[in-house]
């Protein structure tokens, strides 16, 4: 068993070499301080006591200060402990980063779920509702509370009350990424909690050990500010001025349009899809084929002036 601290930042996606999206949820950790290692002689059981995230020494009590001096560290924000850790390879005051795990490892992820304050039981347990209409006195009520024969309320009934705010762990996400110099974890799927939330990332219990290849990702490359000139030949400005040369030698109106629409079409796609992230699939599934014919012919109409131009040819 290994674990670290974490906080929760959001969640975005990424793409693997084969074209795939990966919803992630990226979690910053930073090195955790071991401040105290429990052992079965002194404590009864083995654990190790991690420290996360930066406290201002005003906001720190003396207790929390003196026993964090023990590991020669400040005052922390979070104090969590790891249980079932074999504490003969961690000491007093030593760092825990993020390079514990491997990239494909099957996680644990532990943290605090939203609060969503007092709700109903449709919301808080997923009941449905009676009819809305026709004469229908039931709508979002609890419904039955139970038999007769009690004549009480039968403890774990369903009821409204506050929902959220409690302690979730979602088993086995695969971490997807390591980057140690940001101090980052992306985790396939998603995580409980807000952002900024605290998040306990532990070897999963089920799948202890497992780990699966390592997915290639693509890499990103910084937008550079386009001048006009660049617009200009990213949309096709060579082969249109081409069309327009051949529009005034007189020949067919109908075929040079649809020979420059099919030009600025994949010029407009490469430019689309091809401008931020690298070898990214040309066709996408929510291209909307209306929005781009609309720009296509927008696009000659209004800055090229093909019907003028061959009007007057």
């Amino acid at each position: 068993m290994k674990g670290i601290l974490g906080r929760k930042i959001g969640m975005t996606s990424v793409f693997a070499s084969n074209g795939t999206l990966i919803p992630v949820t990226v979690i910053e950790v930073e090195p955790n301080i071991v401040s105290q290692i429990k052992t079965k002689e002194k404590d009864g059981y083995e654990a190790i006591q991690l420290a996360a995230f930066e406290k201002r020494e005003k906001l720190a009590n003396k207790p929390e200060t003196g026993h964090l001096k023990k590991a020669n560290t400040t005052p922390k924000r979070f104090l969590r402990e790891i249980r079932g850790v074999d504490v003969s390879n961690y000491s007093l005051g030593c760092e825990v980063k993020a390079d514990i795990f491997a990239e494909g490892e099957m996680v644990d992820v532990t943290g605090t779920s939203k609060g969503k304050g007092f709700q109903g039981v449709i919301k808080r347990w997923n009941q449905s509702r009676g009819p809305m209409g026709h004469g229908s006195q039931y709508h979002r009520g609890v419904g039955s509370l139970g038999t007769l024969l009690p004549m009480r309320v039968i403890p774990g009934k369903k009821m409204p009350g506050h929902m959220g705010s409690e302690q979730v762990t979602i088993q086995n996400l695969e971490i997807v990424q390591i980057d140690l110099e940001n101090n980052v974890i992306l985790v396939k799927g998603n995580v409980p909690g807000p952002k900024k939330s605290l998040v306990l990332i532990k070897t999963a219990v089920k799948n202890a050990g497992k780990v699966n290849e390592k997915v290639e990702l693509i890499t990103y490359v910084d937008e550079t500010e386009e001048t006009a000139d660049t617009k200009e030949k990213v949309y096709g400005e060579e082969e249109a001025n081409k069309i327009l040369e051949r529009a005034k030698k007189g020949e067919d109106f109908d075929t040079l349009v649809k020979t420059y629409s099919t030009i600025v079409f994949f010029q407009f796609y490469k430019y689309r899809h091809h401008r931020k992230i690298i070898q990214r699939p040309i066709v996408h599934k929510h291209y909307s084929f209306t929005k781009t014919i609309t720009f296509i012919f927008n696009f000659i109409i209004e800055r090229l002036h093909i019907i003028d131009i061959y009007s007057n040819a």
